[in-house]
This record gives structure tokens, sequence and C-alpha cells, in this order.
């Protein structure tokens, strides 16, 4: 039995669907049952929404015994009314870093500046666009300069 909760465990972390708080599921359907799984987020966010709808609880009392806030419980019902049972499934993050600011790009980015150091940071931002074909913020470039100068990237 073991192993087939560590495999699952698995295909839900992979799938972007296993509860990082399970310990803070406290309502009674989920002990001592082989069905309801703290670990299953999507089915732990579904009976949270189940049990206002279809049996009435208050949405902070469901919210709680599920282990989440009240706003939480708002935002899924909005994505579950939007989207189905697929929408209750959390989306990966986008990037992290300023992946486009490649070091080829910010090479670039500096043989400009030491041409004219007058451009602006939209000013660079358009002549990437034309050599590299990438679209960036100008906000986006000047925080990668600020790391380069700090000695970050």
């Amino acid at each position: 039995m073991a192993k087939r909760t560590d495999a699952k465990s698995r295909a839900l972390r992979e799938q972007g669907a296993l509860n990082a708080s399970p310990q803070d599921v406290s309502d009674p359907l989920f002990h001592d049952s082989a069905f309801f799984d703290p670990l299953d987020l999507v089915q732990v966010k579904y009976e949270m929404l189940r049990r206002v709808q279809a049996d009435g609880h208050p949405a902070a009392q469901a919210a709680r015994g599920f282990g989440f806030s009240r706003p939480t419980f708002y935002q899924t019902q909005k994505a579950f009314q939007n989207g189905g049972l697929p929408a209750l499934v959390h989306k990966r993050p986008g990037p992290r870093k300023a992946h486009k600011l490649s070091e080829p790009v910010l090479q670039f980015v500096d043989q400009q500046k030491a041409q004219d150091p007058a451009l602006r940071p939209s000013d660079l931002c358009h002549r990437v666009q034309e050599r590299f074909h990438i679209s960036i913020h100008p906000r986006s470039l000047e925080r990668a300069l600020q790391r380069r100068q700090k000695g970050g990237r």
C-alpha cells in the first residue's frame, strides 16, 4: 500500500495537484477514508466547494475545514465556475528570471550603451527587438542591468 501512496504522491506532484498542507484538512470526510485523500489538492478543493453548494455550509467554515482561507474559497469557486474541474489544478507559475535577457542580449545592450550613453531603456529595447526579435519591457532591462552591476548575473 505504501508504494501506491508514493506513486500517487509523485503523480500528484508532477501534475501540480499535490496538497502542500494536507495536515490542515480537518473535515471529517478526509479522516479514516481510503477514497478521500488530503494529499489530492483537486479533490480537497472540489469537496470544499461541494460542502458549501450541496450541504449548505458557510464558506468560511468550509474553507477552514479544508485548510484554506475564505478568499481562497472564493477564488476556487470562481475558477470552478469558469473552467470546471480542470481549473482546480494549480497552474505552474511563469518564469522567475529575465529569461529573454541572455548573455548575448546583455552584451549587445552594453555595446549600444558604450556607443551612446544617452540611450534610454526604451530605446535599447527597440534595438534588442530589431536585432534579436524578442520583446522585452524597459523595466525588465533596467533590473537586469542593475543585477549585473551588483554582480548578480
